[in-house]
């Protein structure tokens, strides 16, 4: 949580100065890798590590392993995204040593998720297997970007993190999706049956592995050549569209009367939403051979979808453990709000021609939401449960 306040707040001083020139920040980073890395494998892995060593220990049927067990790693990745942050606008070999920590601590997270895994004795170990992978994914996506700024090989900087964002972070939570939103929706909303077949899993699966190839054609040098441009905005259009109907079909619009559980979906719609936005992004963009939405689509996913579940399932899970109530006060619902703003504001902000204070204005919004979500939070954090069961 302190990690995501930090780059948060580091966000918004970065937008100010270069909106007005007043803070003067030198760069031996690029602002948009450095944004880039720490928004996509800083504070998201930490909260990952929470919910998979309690839940996943509950899909494995085996013992959890002890808090402190894994203190060492995620010390290691908090401290080496700080240190990043700091590299970042001093020197390059900051920045270097920082990834690399973040890599090495991720490293050892996975490792020992991949532990819980092979002692599983059950034979559906499908969601937290792929957990494993994307896991994996990510610390080489990592371990690759600490390489290439070591090596000076900055184009190759950007598109390993996009496959991280891909192929490590939203993998992970399409999985936690398929398996936790039909659970929520049938349990709160009996008129709703859990439906959650593998296929769709695999269709949402192969919709990220689709985008991590486009970030190599890019990469590449073809993403222009119309032939891509018409087969990247239509297969994006389609997988866009079944999503938004799994949205409504996971029970949409019955989860409106539940506000934490309205979070969880509004937040999933964000990803169908994504998607239309890079299709219509594509295929607009045709005859000028670029896409024309920016990098609205991206933010559409990050800050609308991605942000959303963040705030809704870390939420839940802390209001579980503190032992509190599972419900989202006017409070939270406010915040949730307010980000869904923020996400508006900044798919504006990609526009051709938009002004930069929408940029900026989107930056503060989610700085602001985060802090007053975040420290809330914090101070419930390491207490005793306020209904005074042990923990």
């Amino acid at each position: 949580m302190l990690l995501l306040l930090a780059s948060g707040l580091w966000w918004v001083l970065v937008q100010v100065d270069r909106a007005t020139g007043a803070i003067g920040l030198g760069y031996a980073v690029s602002p948009t890798i450095a944004h880039a890395a720490v928004m996509s494998f800083g504070f998201m892995p930490l909260f990952f590590a929470g919910f998979l060593f309690t839940a996943g220990p509950k899909w494995l049927g085996v013992e959890g392993p002890d808090a402190r067990a894994l203190l060492p790693g995620l010390l290691l990745q908090a401290g080496g995204w700080l240190l990043w942050l700091v590299g970042a606008h001093t020197q390059l070999g900051l920045a270097v040593v920082g990834a690399t920590l973040a890599a090495a601590g991720l490293g050892a997270q996975y490792a020992r998720f991949w532990g819980l895994v092979r002692r599983s004795p059950l034979a559906d170990r499908l969601h937290a297997t792929v957990v494993a992978l994307a896991g994996s994914v990510g610390t080489l996506c990592v371990a690759g970007l600490a390489l290439a700024l070591a090596l000076g090989a900055f184009d190759v900087a950007r598109p390993l993190v996009l496959t991280g964002l891909w192929g490590f972070v939203v993998v992970t939570y399409l999985v936690v999706a398929h398996r936790m939103i039909p659970f929520f929706t049938s349990s709160a909303v009996p008129m709703v049956q859990a439906w959650r077949p593998f296929w769709v899993l695999w269709a949402l699966l192969g919709a990220a592995a689709f985008e991590v190839l486009a970030v190599w054609v890019a990469a590449s040098g073809w993403a222009a050549a119309p032939g891509w441009m018409l087969l990247q905005g239509s297969m994006e259009l389609l997988a866009g569209g079944v999503i938004l109907w799994l949205g409504v079909v996971w029970g949409l619009v019955q989860s409106l009367k539940v506000r934490l559980l309205a979070m969880l979906h509004l937040g999933f719609m964000w990803l169908g939403l994504a998607f239309v936005l890079a299709g219509l992004s594509q295929l607009l963009g045709l005859r000028a051979g670029v896409p024309v939405l920016g990098l609205g689509a991206l933010h559409a996913l990050t800050m609308g979808c991605l942000g959303s579940l963040l705030l809704a399932m870390v939420t839940r899970v802390s209001c579980g453990h503190s032992g509190r109530t599972l419900v989202a006060d006017a409070l939270v619902w406010g915040v949730f709000c307010v980000l869904q703003l923020a996400v508006l504001l900044r798919v504006a902000g990609a526009l051709n021609g938009a002004p930069l204070w929408v940029s900026t204005a989107a930056a503060l919004l989610w700085a602001g939401v985060m802090c007053v979500w975040g420290l809330r939070l914090i101070g419930w954090y390491g207490r005793l449960r306020a209904d005074g069961r042990p923990g």
